[in-house]
């Protein structure tokens, strides 16, 4: 089940909005048994026997969350092991089995291990690395382990965010699920951001996807400059408002069952350098990793190769999260590389003029974007040649209209004007007035009524960071 989708709008999130303020208002404990059962059915909506996996997932950190609070010294440490070790056998077996595999194949040069095809659990690395930061954060004493499996398993399995993040950690939310209020401001504010998101995805990322989809459909021959640019332009806006809007939407739901979710974007194609692209773009993955991993391996404390090695661990792990592929290995590694540049004198460079910085960044993220998307390494390679050597490639087949329309170059132009310039040059005393006034209100209506036509007229619907 998808948030953009006519039986989550219309069914699944009505109902479940009144039974848990009807659940909340005759007993507050309730309403979490309550959100816990919708989430579970939320997730086995289209894979049910999935829904074990996750049930073992909350039963084991829950478990060594107890654990944890009963023992001390290296029986302590060895049961954060264990639930390190069993969360993350989880999601090595369901994710990256098959490239294991292949990998191993390919080096050996013959079939030696059997090909797997395992069923890749829906936002199974999502709620994997919440299971870990919980678990971790109970052993490290920032969080007490709830001694209500409810909790944890609500937490887990919360299903605004279950599918594709924000990353939640536990410290952050464990006093609203043990008390938190559904106020009408509240509801309001959540509803009004779950309405940017659907709009986001569903009027931005959808027609952006469609054109992106026949771009990267076609023989990489046939491809001139002019298209594989218009292909990775509407990619990088594609992808950003599909996140992005998921996470809004999932920030909106938050907020209407009472719970508050932090940012996870902040108009990262408007960054200054990829180091500070990595803080605006998925802003819960790159805190996770900084958290559990940076820090843990000693951070920028141990000397300057150190510091690298860190970075170059990180981002390999950032690019092996997103898939199991070596074309997301190499994406990953691709921005460590100019994150490493940048701290190796780059940035002073950079800081001298605002406008390269932003063109620089955007760009270097563009051609990631590439790699990223295309099939594999080698057709991503190939079609960044196309961009970056036009002479080369020119006036072959395709025609413009094949693959977009004058509705594609109009929702593109929205993109980019969406993508931050209204937060960063609009005075804001208009801002303050825009908000919450009857025209916002009119706004959201003719977004929320777009969108449900859209989606009545059963149009290409995906959501890219559910394969994650």
């Amino acid at each position: 089940m998808v948030f953009s989708s006519a039986i989550f709008l219309l069914v699944f999130l009505p109902v479940v909005f009144i039974s848990n303020f009807i659940a909340k208002t005759v007993k507050k404990e309730a309403s979490n048994y309550l959100l816990l059962l919708a989430s579970l059915i939320f997730y086995a909506w289209g894979e049910p026997y999935l829904v074990i996996l996750m049930i073992i997932s909350i039963l084991i950190n829950w478990g060594v969350g107890v654990i944890l609070t009963k023992t001390e010294g290296k029986t302590r440490a060895f049961a954060l092991a264990v639930g390190v070790i069993a969360d993350l056998s989880m999601l090595g077996y369901y994710k990256y089995a098959g490239f294991f595999v292949r990998t191993v194949n390919g080096i050996i040069g013959k079939d030696l291990l059997p090909a797997v095809d395992i069923a890749l659990p829906i936002g199974i690395s999502f709620f994997t690395f919440q299971a870990i930061s919980y678990i971790a954060d109970v052993f490290r004493g920032e969080t007490e382990a709830s001694k209500k499996p409810v909790n944890v398993a609500l937490y887990i399995s919360f299903f605004p965010q279950l599918i594709a993040g924000p990353i939640v950690k536990y410290r952050d939310i464990n006093r609203q699920i043990d008390d938190r209020s559904i106020t009408f401001e509240g509801v309001s504010d959540g509803f009004k951001r779950f309405i940017y998101g659907l709009g986001k995805k569903v009027l931005i990322a959808n027609v952006l996807g469609a054109c992106v989809d026949k771009i990267y459909g076609y023989d990489i021959t046939q491809l001139d400059a002019k298209t594989a640019w218009i292909g990775a332009l509407c990619y990088t806006f594609q992808i950003y408002y599909d996140f992005s809007g998921y996470s809004d939407m999932a920030i909106g739901l938050g907020k209407m069952f009472g719970f508050s979710f932090l940012e996870n974007f902040r108009y990262p194609y408007l960054s200054h350098s990829i180091s500070e692209f990595w803080r605006r773009w998925h802003i819960s993955l790159g805190s996770w990793f900084r958290e559990y991993v940076y820090i843990p391996l000693g951070g920028n404390k141990k000397g300057t190769r150190r510091t690298y090695l860190n970075l170059v661990i990180v981002f390999f792990l950032t690019g092996l999260w997103h898939g199991a592929d070596l074309s997301f290995i190499i994406w990953g590694l691709y921005h460590g590389f100019f994150s490493i540049i940048e701290r190796l004198g780059f940035k002073k460079f950079l800081e001298k003029s605002k406008v390269i910085s932003v063109i620089y960044t955007f760009l270097i993220v563009n051609f990631g974007w590439v790699l990223f998307r295309a099939d594999d390494t080698l057709t991503g390679i190939r079609y960044l040649t196309r961009m970056l050597l036009p002479w080369r490639h020119a006036d072959l087949s395709i025609d413009i209209w094949d693959y977009s329309s004058v509705r594609t170059y109009i929702i593109f132009a929205a993109a980019v004007i969406g993508m931050g310039f209204f937060d960063r040059f609009v005075p804001q005393k208009i801002k303050d007035r825009w908000s919450g006034s009857v025209t916002e209100a009119i706004y959201c209506v003719i977004i929320l009524l777009l969108s449900l036509a859209a989606i009545a007229a059963d149009t290409y619907n995906p959501f890219i960071y559910f394969q994650f």
